[in-house]
């Protein structure tokens, strides 16, 4: 079977090895002949990077980049990143990296237009219909991990430097026009990265799987997503340069977005007010608080978990998958606390506040409350 593939679903994606060289036709398609690279601080000296920009120069596109981006971007970072973009009268963003580098790039691209602040669009009802949406410039987005599947989504996290929240931003026209999945560009993840990013891209979609919320496309794209994960990021984080499981996990990271639709859950709103307070890494932050938040959803969600566990060859219904993938995580090394990230109980009362209050808190197939979330803080970390 060949693992190259044009789709159009849920944007123009271009996916298989070596793809990065169409760079330059993929911008021509989407008008773009001044692009802006925004990457992070630690992609920017790579020779992936270096190869992505070469290939623009020759393209005729210029070898501009960005690369002031740091793990869960903020708000004064995405000012810094507007300052070059005006100043260098760019027409449009290539979002080049992880999670935090996509949605900084989408970020200053939907911004670059708009005259009220950005948090005047966070998703909240029908506030992105502020925007004007001949200020969103386009973006190409180049996902250099397999996890937070940023490239095929509408909406851009942002941490709110005063108040360390991390909020949504959402737009239609935030989602990238087109897609470059080229899983050489995943090649360099170190194990750590890879078992973090991949584990994201499970928890979208079992977050998505397990969601109250009627959208059986989800549902589908789900389950399918969760299987080629179970069945290839063991693989690409023992041997990195497989590229047939870099190619599927890539594959997964954007299904598990696609999913998420639907709704995510506990694991997101315990891991983003983590994230916002104490930088650390989201993937490997979700992969800890997972197992807590499938025990306690159990109640609500076993029965669908025995349908999934049998979908996943599992036997043992909702035990034999819970055992699985505690045994999954502890083999590509999550440690079993938050602890171990450098997370203290300090800010548990705060934390659990801020989970209630983050939108993936009503996702949940079980009402969270300050409590419930408390005395789940109190297991995890």
């Amino acid at each position: 079977m060949s693992l190259t593939a044009n789709w159009t679903y849920p944007t123009a994606i271009r996916l298989g090895a070596g793809r990065i060289s169409e760079l330059p036709e993929v911008c021509a398609n989407a008008g773009i002949k001044k692009p802006l690279l925004v990457t992070d601080a630690g992609l920017v000296n790579l020779p992936i990077t270096a190869q992505t920009v070469a290939i623009m120069k020759d393209g005729g596109l210029g070898d501009a980049v960005f690369s002031d981006v740091q793990p869960n971007p903020d708000d004064l970072q995405l000012e810094a990143g507007l300052k070059v973009y005006k100043a260098g009268g760019f027409d449009g963003v290539i979002a080049f990296g992880g999670g935090s580098a996509l949605d900084l790039a989408k970020a200053i691209a939907f911004m670059s237009g708009q005259t009220r602040p950005v948090w005047d669009f966070e998703d909240i009802g029908d506030w992105w219909t502020r925007a004007d949406p001949d200020g969103i410039a386009p973006v190409i987005a180049v996902p250099t991990t397999a996890g937070t599947g940023s490239e095929v989504g509408r909406a851009s996290v942002l941490t709110n430097s005063e108040t360390h929240v991390k909020k949504i931003i959402f737009h239609p026209k935030m989602l990238p026009v087109a897609v470059i999945c080229d899983p050489e560009l995943t090649v360099g993840m170190p194990p750590v990265v890879t078992a973090g990013t991949g584990l994201d891209a499970f928890i979208h979609s079992f977050e998505a799987f397990s969601s109250p919320f009627y959208h059986p496309m989800s549902q589908g794209i789900a389950l399918e997503g969760m299987r080629l994960v179970k069945d290839n990021l063991m693989t690409a984080f023992k041997d990195g340069g497989n590229i047939e499981a870099r190619t599927h996990m890539l594959s997964a990271a954007a299904m598990g977005a696609t999913a998420f639709q639907k709704g995510l859950g506990a694991v997101h709103a315990l891991s983003h007010p983590i994230g916002a307070v104490y930088g650390t890494p989201h993937g490997m932050t979700n992969a800890i608080a997972l197992p807590a938040v499938v025990k306690f959803n159990r109640p609500a969600i076993e029965d669908r978990v025995k349908l999934l566990a049998a979908y996943l060859g599992i036997e043992g219904g909702f035990d034999g998958f819970y055992a699985w993938l505690t045994d999954f995580s502890r083999q590509l090394g999550v440690p079993e606390k938050m602890s171990a990230l450098g997370v203290d109980r300090d800010q548990i009362d705060l934390l659990a506040k801020m989970a209630v209050e983050d939108p993936s808190a009503g996702g949940n197939p079980i009402p969270l409350t300050t409590e419930i979330t408390k005395k789940l803080y109190e297991e995890i970390i």
